[in-house]
């Protein structure tokens, strides 16, 4: 799933790309397209976005966000867990069954949607209420205040990671990234958020904010204009159970329960239950 550090360059590459641009057409493959797309405009989705100009590209949370002129549109593109955007040439090796495309010309460039298993979503909408949940939204986690945090954390009483990749309490944190701050703070993932002392939460708020920026900087270097790229070489835990931790050179643990993978390092981040290696 690609997170807050991955969108926020796929932000500034589409920014700098293709605002200003024209939509030339608008293709819809008929087998994923009727999937994804969600139209709350009651006109036809291609004729709707043909003709329309790309003024900006917002993020919020795990949305990309084009708004459109004439009419105030805007296309809300939520990839979740295998969805990607590949910005490239008409002729080129699509990065995975492609659902929908934005042609544009002068040049000719395409902006596709690819999703393997057809899990995201594409809103077309003047409104983004009403997009399921999007007003519900947490502040952007690295736009919240210490003080915000604090109190925002205060009102949960689960997981601690479970709390993380809430987009009701901080908008942008999914599993991946989860597992890394938690990493970087020395807090187990399934402490409870009551046990956690002020010290702590802190130190969590701190890992959070290094931990994306750092990951801004990694994936703007690595991910470069190719979007539908996920570099995540550089990961301290995530994904790499049975490697040493980088800190201890303890073995990294990994439980996999409801469909979600997490990592950690047992000797660095001490606490809770788990099972695994």
């Amino acid at each position: 799933m690609p997170e807050l550090p991955e969108l926020e360059i796929i932000r500034e590459v589409l920014t700098r790309r293709i605002v200003g641009r024209q939509i030339a057409a608008v293709t819809v493959s008929p087998k994923g397209g009727p999937i994804v797309i969600r139209n709350f405009i009651n006109l036809k989705f291609e004729d709707t976005l043909a003709g329309k100009r790309v003024i900006s590209v917002g993020r919020r949370g795990k949305f990309i966000l084009l708004h459109l002129e004439p009419d105030r549109l805007i296309l809300a593109i939520n990839p979740k867990l295998t969805g990607r955007l590949q910005l490239t040439h008409p002729g080129a090796k699509k990065a995975g069954p492609v659902h929908v495309t934005l042609h544009f010309s002068d040049p000719e460039e395409e902006l596709r949607y690819v999703d393997q298993k057809k899990m995201g979503q594409i809103y077309l909408t003047q409104d983004l209420a009403l997009i399921p949940m999007f007003d519900k939204l947490g502040p952007e986690a690295l736009e919240i205040t210490r003080e915000a945090f604090r109190r925002r954390l205060h009102s949960y009483r689960g997981e601690i990671k479970g709390i993380l990749t809430r987009g009701s309490f901080v908008a942008g944190i999914g599993n991946a990234y989860a597992d890394e701050i938690l990493w970087s703070a020395r807090i187990h993932p399934y402490r409870k958020r009551p046990s956690l002392e002020d010290h702590e939460i802190d130190r969590l708020y701190d890992a959070l904010r290094e931990v994306l920026m750092q990951a801004i900087d990694e994936v703007r270097t690595r991910m470069g204009d190719e979007i539908h790229r996920k570099p995540r070489e550089f990961f301290a835990v995530h994904r790499k159970d049975g490697e040493k931790c980088p800190r201890c050179a303890t073995r990294i643990s990994v439980v996999t329960a409801n469909q979600r993978i997490t990592n950690f390092c047992r000797s660095c981040q001490p606490g809770g239950l788990f099972r695994g290696m």
